[in-house]
């Protein structure tokens, strides 16, 4: 079976942690479903000089957004950062639009929701962010209101968004739509890491074990 790509766009002040849950599972597959396809995490920029992320690391890209397609992808996350309103961004808005359009779902939480808003790709999805005033008062194009959802994280068609304060939730989100996890799995996976108790991890390896 071919890899498919997960590809996580990098910038300076990346938020570590939010895509944490999602990329640990997707690049391991280590509670994977019997059947499900092969993912491997790559990283895109810009350009390829090193980013600097909010906890201090120093990431090197590996592609630049122009060497990234929609063929043999799997995902496209934007994690949150502080320069999401920024013009910089504007090359890997159109990259989202791309993939969207190919069918690839896109993932995005906390600061990228803002810059998803004020491009217009949350107008006509159940969509999330950090808050809903908030997103209106940054983002002046934004027109979804009617659309937004005040939970911690949504998928509307092929577009995954969620609060900075759910990276858990975001990653289940992401789980979910690509029928990686089996139910049963989903389900452990989560209460281990929401509720921190022994008795979901046996749990979760049960499941594993008959998916």
């Amino acid at each position: 079976m071919s890899e498919r790509i997960v590809y996580l766009y990098v910038q300076d002040t990346l938020a570590d942690w939010e895509p944490g849950f999602a990329l640990a599972e997707l690049n391991t597959g280590r509670f994977f479903r019997r059947g499900a396809p092969r993912l491997v995490v790559r990283t895109c920029a810009a350009t390829r000089e090193p980013v600097v992320t909010m906890g201090g690391l120093r990431i090197v890209p590996d592609l630049t957004l122009a060497e990234v397609a929609a063929q043999n992808a799997a995902l496209l996350i934007l994690p949150g950062g502080d320069t999401w309103l920024e013009p910089r961004h504007a090359h890997v808005l159109d990259k989202t639009r791309e993939f969207l359009a190919a069918g690839v779902p896109v993932a995005g939480i906390c600061g990228a929701t803002l810059a998803l808003a004020q491009a217009g790709l949350l107008d006509d999805c159940a969509h999330t962010s950090n808050d809903l005033d908030f997103l209106k008062q940054c983002c002046p194009a934004y027109k979804g209101e009617r659309l937004y959802q005040a939970v911690p994280a949504v998928t509307g068609g092929n577009l995954i968004t969620a609060s900075g304060m759910a990276p858990l939730e975001f990653a289940a989100e992401i789980f979910k739509c690509l029928d990686v996890f089996t139910a049963d799995v989903l389900t452990a996976w989560c209460d281990l890491h929401r509720f921190k108790e022994a008795r979901y991890f046996a749990q979760l390896m049960q499941a594993v074990a008959a998916g």
